[in-house]
């Protein structure tokens, strides 16, 4: 059996209180003295306004709570834990300094943890720029239940991963391994789901959504797997980018229909109610099981076949183990493909390897970039906004004059999008809390921008791509310019080859922070369509994984053209059919290509 990337497994135990208190105590010793009280802040009973951010489990171990405010600070987070002896504890606080400013009392992420109403004396928030643990003093605790809190004193993302009480005072200078790590493997077996799945989908973006409903109206039992509370993916609440790209080509014009019917008609720009619109359509399938807030971190492999998922809960770090008989990734991210030893790709191919004429002499990391949304609103009378001295430095020239994001607001081109999503999302809270600020206390402009105020901001990326799992069949730029139709050719896309790169002005102000974007895009929803082929929609040699979405096999040149929701969506309404036929006839998703493909074609031309 090959499991990667086991090092963050883990099962913390929680016991629920009245009013839904959630609470982690682990009582292990260094020495047979020593005690120890552990809190995950995600695990906090009641968060406030402070946010649950998933997005860098996979690199630190686990959520953290962030103080996304908005340049307002957010209402406390508070909790409530046992001591189980009374006595004399240190306090480590698991935190860090996020702006990479390198100032201290005027460092934008500060905090303060309470005990009992009582601050301690050590402001956290400040000093080194990487996860660590920040020695927080000592306290008197007696043998009972005690109130902790988090005070946010900036409402600029603050943030903080656990607090550990400590009875002696070497927990961190003596280990060789992070201690949170340990004390997380003590009860790291996850529990077994009881069911056992045709299909397993993870991801519930429009390609995931789409791929189990169309599996589960065909009588397969689906698992939907998502790590956020909400649905959609780049289309949810969370993260606001429409849905572009054209639905219901011929030969198959009722492939899309899946994809169509997931946006409210009644929406009229509500993302809240159009992403519970998601999620009531899911509900309303018999052969679906949801499970929202389920991050997936493990894959048990044997013999190039998936053998079972396994996901954490992002509040409660519960682990659930999902087995069954087909898997598809349409995480964006091709986390399921990567963790099962899938072949992958990331950055641009060079032009030797492919014959591209889009492609780059060397091949390269460069990536398309991720945004978050910003919006600002306008008020009666004028609104201040605190200086951001720690923030990307403006001037009026490079000062954006806009009340809004829009596409072209994009970053982390040169990063990689799995694992560097912190630094990838925190460069865009630079530029954004800067250039705001500029806006408001110093442009020439400020009277204009007097009365607003910076009303909504995301702080969960919106990826353009990241790793590319192949399949059977590579698709490139050559397929593109050719006229030729693969034989199975069944995703359709006409939105022409849209590759994006830094604003080579903006790069000029900004360098590897830069936060602007152009376009390169040929024949804009003028070019002739083009088909994805089938066989770039499952693992070449992961005998059993399905890839919908934005991760499927195709080149970096390729895929900006098939990277629109409406056609990721129609990916997943593929997928979701040829698993029907892989376990009606008991065949692998490659199988399906070289004895039902007719059957593919016909089912979707009904779909």
């Amino acid at each position: 059996m090959n499991i990667r990337n086991n090092r963050w497994q883990c099962h913390i135990d929680n016991t629920k209180f009245h009013f839904f208190i959630f609470w982690l105590l682990i009582n292990f010793s260094l020495s047979a003295k020593e005690q120890f009280i552990v809190i995950e802040a995600e695990n906090f009973a009641n968060t406030g306004t402070w946010a649950v951010d998933h997005q860098s489990i996979d690199r630190i171990g686990s959520s953290y709570l962030l103080a996304h405010g908005l340049g307002k600070p957010c209402v406390d987070a508070e909790t409530f834990a046992v001591c189980p002896e009374q006595g004399a504890y240190h306090v480590w606080v698991r935190t860090r300094e996020w702006s990479g400013s390198g100032l201290t009392d005027k460092a934008p992420g500060r905090f303060q943890v309470y005990i009992n109403g009582t601050p301690l004396d050590t402001v956290f928030g400040m000093g080194k720029t990487e996860w660590n643990w920040h020695y927080g003093g000592k306290i008197q605790l007696p043998a009972s239940t005690f109130k902790v809190s988090l005070r946010d004193l900036t409402g600029f993302e603050g943030r903080c991963d656990a607090i550990i009480f400590s009875t002696g005072d070497g927990l961190i200078s003596h280990q060789s391994e992070d201690p949170l790590i340990d004390l997380r493997k003590l009860n790291g077996k996850p529990e077994k789901h009881t069911k056992h799945y045709d299909l397993v989908v993870t991801g519930g973006g429009l390609a995931g959504i789409s791929a189990a409903i169309v599996a589960a109206r065909q009588g397969l039992k689906v698992a939907l797997i998502h790590n956020r509370p909400v649905l959609g993916g780049n289309n949810s609440p969370e993260i606001r980018i429409p849905v572009s790209g054209d639905l219901n080509c011929p030969p198959y014009t009722k492939l899309g229909n899946v994809t169509k019917a997931l946006e409210n008609p009644e929406k009229n720009g509500d993302w809240e109610r159009n992403g519970a619109w998601k999620k009531e359509i899911i509900l309303r399938e018999k052969n679906i099981d949801l499970f929202l807030e389920m991050h997936v971190t493990d894959v048990a492999v044997k013999k190039n076949k998936i053998k079972s998922v396994t996901a954490r809960h992002i509040r409660t770090n519960k682990l659930l183990r999902f087995k069954g008989k087909l898997f598809a990734d349409c995480t964006g991210d091709g986390v399921i493909g990567y963790l099962a030893g899938a072949d992958y790709r990331t950055g641009r191919e060079s032009g030797s390897e492919t014959g591209e004429s889009l492609a780059p002499e060397k091949s390269d990391s460069l990536v398309l970039g991720a945004s978050i949304f910003w919006n600002s609103g306008k008020s009666n009378t004028p609104v201040d906004f605190p200086g951001c001295i720690w923030a990307l430095p403006f001037r009026e020239e490079s000062c954006q004059h806009v009340l809004s994001s829009a596409w072209n607001w994009e970053g982390g081109f040169q990063h990689d999008m799995a694992a560097d999503v912190e630094l990838i999302r925190d460069n865009l809270f630079l530029a954004i809390y800067g250039n705001w600020s500029f806006q408001k206390n110093h442009s020439v402009k400020k009277k204009q921008y007097a009365a607003y105020i910076l009303s909504e901001m995301a702080y969960v990326l919106g990826k353009r791509e990241s790793r590319r799992l192949m399949g059977d069949y590579v698709y490139s730029e050559h397929d593109i310019r050719s006229n030729d139709m693969l034989p199975d050719g069944l995703i359709p896309s006409k939105w022409g080859i849209d590759l994006h790169y830094a604003d080579p002005v903006n790069e000029i102000f900004f360098s590897d922070k830069a936060f602007r974007s152009v376009a390169v895009h040929e024949q804009k929803q003028t070019h002739p369509v083009r088909y994805l082929p089938y066989r770039s929609l499952y693992s070449r040699n992961i005998r059993n994984l399905f890839m919908a979405g934005r991760c499927t096999g195709m080149t970096h040149v390729a895929h900006g053209m098939f990277r629109t929701q409406a056609t990721t969506g129609m990916t997943g309404e593929v997928v979701g059919m040829a698993a029907f036929l892989c376990r009606k006839y008991g065949l692998t998703p490659r199988q399906v290509y070289f004895s039902r493909l007719n059957e593919l074609k016909t089912l979707l031309k009904e779909i």
